[in-house]
């Protein structure tokens, strides 16, 4: 059988997405939601806060996303509320893309074995709990099936020099990308964890010494080149298409072939 492409800028119409994590022009999540909006698909949108809704909302606003509300993980409600909104306005969700870590910088930028309990949980709460509270809430508005995404970084698999606490949350989200494409796969629900190279975010800025982790991996890649957020966004939109539907469960690297290189 010749395989069918659909047209490109129609690929995703009628379909309906969750974006999560954007914070300005720079961010990964931007990114993706362009490529999930150049392929015809609906947005909804969130914010942090008060303080980062004016960086936000022009970018909603260029997306066209009718829905467009708060989102602070640690807030109680909020995630619920969210959801809530899309299914009384929408009544399906097609995917999800979840695109926020937090650490308390004490605990950043510790030692693994020294982070306090408290920095601990705050950490694994926002970067990785978060992401199977949206799940268990997606769940159902994904009626005919969907594609849940999230965000992870190579400090999961291998130690990198002052991503300490992080790496260890990241390594909590990848297992539970795995587990969710288990539990939720034989209703059609796909679950990826997306790994791009290191990227200059306003999340990244909070890591020691990331300009020099930059440097190292356009050097050391074999692509001998930086991702970008459209290279990311790219790819991730095309997983959540139906030609992607048997591809599930794993972590994606767009990094240049830079995990591959010790």
């Amino acid at each position: 059988m010749i395989p069918v492409f659909p047209d490109s800028k129609v690929a995703l119409k009628g379909k309906k997405g969750l974006v999560v994590g954007i914070a300005n022009d720079q961010s990964i999540a931007w990114g993706c939601a362009r490529a999930f909006r150049g392929l015809g698909a609906g947005l909804a949108v969130t914010y942090l806060n008060d303080r980062a809704k004016k960086h936000v909302e022009p970018l909603a606003q260029a997306l066209e996303a009718p829905i467009f509300l708060p989102l602070d993980v640690m807030v109680e409600g909020q995630t619920e509320a969210v959801f809530e909104r899309i299914r009384s306005e929408w009544g399906q969700l097609d995917f999800l893309l979840h695109s926020i870590a937090f650490s308390p910088k004490e605990a950043l930028h510790g030692r693994v074995v020294d982070v306090g309990r408290d920095g601990f949980l705050k950490t694994m709460d926002v970067s990785c709990w978060s992401f199977l509270r949206m799940a268990h809430l997606a769940e159902p508005l994904m009626k005919n099936g969907g594609t849940m995404f999230t965000m992870t970084y190579y400090g999961s698999q291998m130690v990198v020099e002052n991503y300490n606490i992080m790496g260890v949350a990241k390594a909590a989200l990848e297992a539970s990308v795995r587990y969710a494409a288990a539990e939720l796969g034989p209703k059609g629900i796909r679950v990826h964890a997306i790994s791009p190279g290191p990227l200059a975010t306003r999340a990244a800025s909070g890591i020691p010494e990331f300009d020099e982790l930059m440097d190292k991996a356009q050097s050391k890649a074999p692509s001998r080149s930086l991702v970008s957020i459209d290279d990311v966004g790219n790819a991730t939109a095309f997983l959540a298409l139906d030609g992607a539907k048997l591809i599930t469960g794993g972590v994606l690297y767009i990094d240049g072939g830079y995990h591959i290189i010790d």
